[in-house]
């Protein structure tokens, strides 16, 4: 069966099932996630063992593929709540996609309009015209020192005042955590609250809880990090909301604009991967282009995590593919190249091609 009819197949099975909910924007689980097995969907299970193997080799603890909005993979320990690590910027991104839709964060702001700063050796004036656009493509031209930062990061940040704002991609903790601060005060909320509010209720995360982050401060700086924890089963609802466009069960949750400006890449890093608004791309072609890396579907994004945390979008393909491993065993994580390697192994075993 081909992947058209297997679609249509699928769509039709599931609009019949109790506690799903479907509307033009496809189906979307409710209170619980249903899963189908993956041979019944035109999976081949022979594939999946093969991908199987693989993520096990490298240490995956989690992993979830939804296709369709149904689950027909459940690998590991989906519901346990485990350190994001830097996923949480996407999610961060998406809450600011929020505020802008509501005129509460103007993308052109400056730093000296907003009146953000740092403490000694404070900002000098020319880094205060760095706006909320450039923090959030990592271009920002600020280079004080920053919390929740590896000392990998540290060694690497570029010289104060090297690069004028807006005009050379790093990627920059102070970036986004100062994007966090001014997130609060635009807002008026907290972002463990807010991603409550406007994003974990209105698509059913089933495990969330406000109190499962937790800021870091210190002398560094006076902007904190926001790291949190959450569940592979949470993250892929999340994934599947920004692969459906910003939409749940007919709602609007995230700016559908939003989704579609802020995981295009502006930027490519320097390990050859695109930057959007706190997301990640396959490498474009050129800054303003819409790329494709090798052995993934056109359209593909990602939010990207230290330590083995990735949610893997396709909207080409509705579809989602989360992979977790537990940074709270100290396992050896995968690579983002090892990751795509599994990442391409599932999609082989579905019948998606590239």
């Amino acid at each position: 069966m081909n992947s058209g009819a297997r679609n249509v197949l699928i769509a039709a099975l599931f609009v019949l099932l109790a506690g799903y909910r479907a509307n033009a924007d496809g189906l979307f689980p409710g209170a619980e996630w249903h899963h189908m097995p993956a041979a019944e969907a035109g999976w081949s299970d022979a594939a999946l063992a093969v991908a199987h193997q693989r993520a096990n080799q490298l240490n995956t603890t989690a992993l979830m593929v939804v296709a369709h909005g149904v689950v027909v993979v459940d690998w590991g320990e989906t519901i346990k709540r485990t350190e994001l690590a830097s996923v949480r910027k996407s999610l961060l991104s998406a809450l600011i996609g929020i505020a802008v839709a509501e005129r509460k964060i103007a993308l052109d702001s400056s730093l000296a309009q907003l009146g953000i700063d740092d403490n000694p050796p404070s900002l000098t004036d020319i880094e205060k015209q760095a706006t909320v656009r450039m923090l959030l493509r990592g271009r920002s031209g600020v280079y004080h020192p920053a919390l929740y930062e590896t000392a990998a990061m540290a060694a690497s940040r570029p010289p104060r005042g090297s690069h004028p704002p807006g005009t050379f991609w790093y990627y920059n903790n102070w970036d986004f955590n100062a994007l966090g601060t001014i997130y609060e005060h635009a807002a008026g909320i907290g972002i463990y609250d807010a991603l409550d509010r406007l994003i974990a209720r209105p698509i059913g995360m089933q495990d969330y809880r406000p109190e499962d982050g937790q800021y870091v401060t210190g002398a560094a700086s006076i902007h904190r990090a926001y790291p949190l924890r959450m569940s592979a089963r949470d993250l892929a609802r999340f994934a599947l909301l920004y692969a459906r466009g910003g939409v749940w069960a007919g709602r609007q949750v995230v700016p559908a604009e939003w989704v579609r400006e802020s995981t295009r890449p502006y930027s490519t890093s320097d390990s050859s991967r695109g930057y959007g608004y706190l997301w990640w791309t396959p490498a474009p072609a050129d800054p303003e282009a819409s790329g494709r890396g090798p052995g993934l579907p056109a359209g593909t994004f990602f939010a990207l995590g230290a330590g083995g945390q990735t949610a893997f979008v396709i909207p080409s393909k509705d579809l989602v593919i989360v992979s977790r491993v537990d940074r709270d065993l100290h396992l050896p994580a995968p690579t983002l190249t090892e990751s795509v390697e599994v990442t391409r192994l599932i999609l082989h075993a579905g019948g998606f091609a590239p």
